[in-house]
């Protein structure tokens, strides 16, 4: 099992979600603690490349993985709606 992580921005988008969204993406979180056996995860590319991004609805998290086996770590660096999502 992987450790799941929130960067203090994540943490803050995940909370100012609408109740609905909010509860769908901590199923997402629970998910990602069985790194690297989560379905629905796809590797990014260009400027974004080495992270990964699930999408649940409307809404997406972006999270890169660091370590391996038992010392693996699911960072969430973004959650939000896909407008603009992926813009800096």
């Amino acid at each position: 099992m992987a450790r799941v992580v929130l960067t203090d921005s994540a943490a803050k988008e995940l909370e100012a979600l609408p109740l609905v969204a909010h509860t769908r993406i901590l199923k997402v979180l629970e998910r990602l603690a069985d790194w690297p056996d989560v379905s629905g995860a796809k590797p990014m590319r260009g400027r974004l490349a080495g992270r990964f991004r699930i999408r649940t609805g409307d809404y997406r998290v972006l999270f890169s993985v660091r370590g391996r086996g038992i010392e693996t770590t699911v960072v969430v660096e973004q959650i939000g709606h896909r407008d603009g999502f992926y813009e800096e």
